[in-house]
């Protein structure tokens, strides 16, 4: 069975076991198992009495088989994945979870070394996928190469949803932006900054209390600082002329926008205690503005103004 999850499905496999012949299990087999998530519309738990019908269902669609043991966490989180996996994929598969311990015949059928194992079934044949927990998108990746295989092979059809399946909750929608700032956030989709920045400004002339449109106008304008900036050329100028404010300001804004947050608002407050007047206090008021765009509720921030208040007085 392979291991690696770029595996490239392909469904004539050489030598593989016959699946139809698993017939009654030993002793009967558990109920919908503990410890696993609970099935979604496109999951259902499988035993040794169900899986000739399961073998059956994947000339019609594809079957993902997770076997799991209730031992191993590394399954529970597997299953959690696969699960969501298989309700954005809205029913193009079908995912069988199988406790390998307690069907052995089936975990012997497949040949699994281990578990977490993944296996295809498509037109009632194995197709080994890959063994332990990969990443989410590797498991994508796996998965659309399953339906590709699918395809190829003519088996197109869609899983019916379980009846009993718990209904998905609808994501809440989000409520409308204020006209102002949907005009603000056209204007920025469409890369028109001046129109952006009118629209947060004419906002808060209207309502000198919106902190949404203060944060806005403070995005827009960083926004409109940087978009030339060459981060080479900004940063030696800042390292050459230290005591140039204008450079350490540029720098700051590239600082914030690539995320160096603390980097930015430390270099703001130590230009803030070797000036005075009204270069000092232009620093103060484009620290004030970063500590809009990052979000007053940032700990970053918090730390920043206190050290603010300190360089100050």
């Amino acid at each position: 069975m392979s291991q690696n999850p770029a595996h490239q499905p392909r469904l004539d496999v050489r030598g593989a076991v016959d699946l139809s012949g698993l017939g009654r299990p030993a002793t009967p087999a558990p109920g919908t198992p503990g410890g696993l998530p609970t099935p979604g519309p496109y999951v259902t738990d499988v035993d040794t009495e169900g899986f000739p019908a399961l073998v059956q269902s994947s000339t019609q669609h594809p079957v993902v088989v997770l076997l799991w043991a209730s031992w191993s966490e590394a399954s529970i989180n597997l299953a959690r994945d696969l699960g969501a996996l298989a309700d954005e994929y809205g029913g193009r598969l079908l995912l069988a979870r199988i406790d390998s311990e307690a069907n052995p015949q089936v975990a012997a059928a497949f040949q699994a070394q281990s578990v977490p194992s993944v296996v295809a079934v498509l037109a009632g044949q194995p197709l080994p996928l890959f063994q332990g927990v990969p990443q989410l998108e590797q498991v994508r990746g796996v998965l659309d190469q399953v339906l590709e295989a699918a395809a190829a092979n003519g088996v197109t059809g869609t899983v019916a949803p379980r009846a009993d399946a718990p209904e998905v909750p609808a994501e809440p929608e989000e409520p409308p932006l204020p006209p102002l700032h949907q005009a603000a956030y056209d204007a920025i989709e469409r890369d028109d900054l001046p129109a952006a920045a009118a629209a947060y400004e004419q906002a808060l002339r209207e309502n000198p209390r919106d902190e949404m449109a203060r944060a806005g106008l403070a995005q827009v304008g960083l926004l409109s600082r940087t978009r030339d900036a060459d981060l080479a050329t900004v940063r030696k100028a800042a390292a050459d002329a230290p005591g140039d404010v204008d450079a350490q300001l540029a720098v700051a804004d590239v600082d914030v926008l690539g995320g160096q947050v603390e980097d930015a608002f430390a270099r703001l407050v130590d230009t803030v205690r070797v000036t005075s007047g009204p270069e000092r206090e232009r620093v103060r008021v484009r620290l004030v503005e970063l500590f809009d765009v990052v979000g007053t509720e940032d700990p970053r921030v918090a730390a920043a103004r206190r050290a603010l208040a300190s360089a100050l007085y």
